[in-house]
């Protein structure tokens, strides 16, 4: 499920770059909040790359409140172009989504405040065991009001992606209390024309000590939940004290920087990883996420750009491993893994004498003492960049390679 695909001056890009280093195929829900260009942006890119190259849109769903703008009419003819389904979608309706319950709370009907926009945007809360995400679009102080008046304490929610990117307009003090969430996630640029997140929405976070991520200053955030805890990770440690949120330094739009653990929500709402660099009682003088020394593994080549075609050409897409060291290195259950979270585990009895090299092939073929093979079926490797991640079988990050 994609929930929106950015601004019409990316025209989909770093959406659809950031979906192919994940290996995503297939888009089953591509979810239109409302029709506003900074939403729909990539809409049109997006429906003809997965419709043309990849495996395809299942369904698209829609507020059903059009817009007049050159990049709506782009979104509905790439639907029609493609012969795409089309869902207009309202409150009451649900989203098919295997175990997690996805249940659209707005728009309403009638439509609210002479069918503005952002003011009927679609409002979901997903739902994966005791842990939930609330996303409300654009909802502004009408919407908002109406889900506190019609939901109540039901709109509690483990995250809340903040209301129109952080507008005052938006996370009102009577929705934030209904919502009741343990962290924020605000979505605007840096150097937001309107200057999201607006002072006065900090504010209201930082009274109910809520942590919150930026965008411009975290980079890409990623929420993991296994149905009772929740994980966060983002490109960048940077403040999460609302009101210290505008100190941390703005990451390029489109970075391809992997993502380490910030946080980690419990299920009874206590945070055991600290985020933002704020001490915490589990606060040590290591860090787990630095690269352990473990004699001689290095990387003596990075061949992420395959002859042609790298569809075509997996195998010529590898990466050499060196061992510089004067023992003989077992790399049983060792893994490699690049930025997206994508993951290779070295078989059993694998040891890489000193002295010796070691390629790791992406696509399949016959194992050797000087040859192992990924099994992808689609490029690992960003050629424009990524990161040569190895952990040992105790979990010990051991060597973290970039390049661009």
């Amino acid at each position: 499920m994609l929930i929106d695909t950015g601004h019409y001056n990316d025209d989909g890009e770093y959406v659809i770059e950031y979906l192919q280093r994940h290996d995503i195929t297939r888009i089953d829900h591509l979810v239109t909040s409302h029709a506003d260009a900074d939403h729909i942006g990539g809409n049109a890119a997006l429906i003809e790359y997965y419709e043309t190259e990849a495996d395809g849109i299942g369904a698209v769903y829609d507020p059903g409140v059009a817009s007049s703008t050159q990049t709506y009419a782009e979104y509905l003819d790439a639907i029609d172009a493609h012969d795409v389904t089309l869902y207009e979608t309202r409150e009451g309706d649900t989203i098919n989504f295997g175990d997690v319950d996805v249940d659209v709370l707005g728009p309403p009907e009638p439509y609210l405040e002479n069918d503005d926009r952002n003011e009927n945007s679609i409002v979901l809360k997903l739902t994966h065991g005791d842990t939930s995400f609330l996303f409300s679009g654009d909802a502004e102080d009408d919407q908002e009001a109406y889900l506190v008046d019609e939901y109540g304490s039901a709109l509690e929610s483990t995250i809340l992606k903040a209301g129109h990117h952080g507008s005052v307009s938006s996370s009102s003090d009577a929705f934030l209390d209904a919502v009741d969430p343990r962290a924020v996630v605000v979505s605007s640029a840096y150097d937001s024309q309107y200057g999201h997140p607006h002072d006065e929405v900090l504010q209201r976070l930082s009274e109910r000590s809520l942590p919150a991520y930026w965008t411009a200053t975290h980079g890409n955030i990623v929420l993991t939940s296994d149905g009772q805890n929740i994980t966060v990770q983002t490109q960048r440690d940077a403040p999460t004290d609302p009101n210290a949120l505008r100190g941390g330094d703005p990451i390029e739009v489109g970075s391809t920087d992997g993502v380490s653990d910030r946080a980690r929500i419990e299920s009874d709402g206590t945070t055991s990883i600290d985020a933002g660099g704020n001490e915490t009682s589990d606060d040590t003088d290591s860090d787990p996420d630095e690269p352990t020394a473990e004699a001689g593994l290095t990387v003596a080549e990075i061949h992420a750009d395959a002859a042609g075609d790298d569809r075509d050409n997996l195998n010529d897409e590898y990466i050499v491993f060196e061992n510089t060291g004067s023992d003989a290195l077992d790399l049983s259950s060792w893994t490699i893994e690049d930025d997206a979270g994508r993951s290779y585990t070295v078989p059993d009895g694998f040891e890489l004498a000193a002295g010796d090299t070691v390629t790791l092939h992406t696509e399949s073929g016959t194992r050797t003492t000087t040859e192992l093979y990924w099994g992808s079926g689609s490029p690992i490797w960003n050629n424009n960049g990524d990161t040569v991640i190895v952990t040992n079988a105790n979990g010990e990050r051991i060597l973290e390679e970039a390049y661009t």
